[in-house]
């Protein structure tokens, strides 16, 4: 049996579903709570809406840590992946083990693959489809020359460089606005 929950985050309400095997899927936040429900809802019809047990808890915990801007590790969180593609799954592989605030790129993931440049598209393809996104963080893969490249869920390319700000990942090598000056120097909040 499936189940799931929604989550509130620092960019709104997201959702987990899971089985007995692991997390099934993980939805970022639509425009509403209720829209983020009824995505997930369409992605797995047959769950139905559960607390989380202690292991989805830490999933979601650690979700909720990233997005607040902690450093938080979500490699351990044990997936399902029962009907994802093989290729995919070594996508994913890869894509699980770049660190918060780092990137690679669609061609440096198929070389890691052992593949030639060709497959990048095949890389974007499988993230295109990834179930997991933040658990599988597709979000910290670039196009060629740190262009941004897709990104499938809601709120497209603008989720995706959001996501990446969260993580103050380096996307360019021009310096953002304030690099260059000394830390007294640089404006404060508040």
């Amino acid at each position: 049996m499936t189940s799931f929950a929604l989550f509130e985050t620092a960019i709104g309400a997201c959702g987990i579903a899971w089985g007995a095997r692991g997390v099934v899927g993980v939805q970022l936040p639509e425009a509403s709570a209720e829209k983020t429900r009824a995505r997930l809802q369409r992605r797995f019809p047959d769950a139905r809406e559960a607390p989380p047990d202690l292991t989805i808890q830490k999933a979601i915990d650690g979700i909720v840590a990233l997005l607040s801007g902690e450093a938080s590790d979500l490699s351990a969180v044990a997936l399902d992946l029962g009907g994802v593609p093989a290729f995919n799954r070594r996508v994913y592989e890869v894509a699980r083990a770049i660190p918060a605030g780092a990137t690679l790129s669609y061609g440096e993931i198929a070389a890691k693959l052992g593949e030639e440049r060709e497959v990048a598209r095949d890389v974007g393809q499988a993230l295109g489809q990834n179930p997991f996104p933040l658990i599988v963080p597709c979000h910290r893969v670039l196009a060629a020359n740190g262009k941004p490249g897709g990104f499938s869920a809601s709120g497209g390319v603008t989720t995706k460089l959001r996501l990446l700000t969260i993580e103050k990942a380096k996307i360019s090598d021009a310096p953002a606005l304030f690099d260059d000056l000394p830390l007294a120097a640089k404006p404060r909040r508040g």
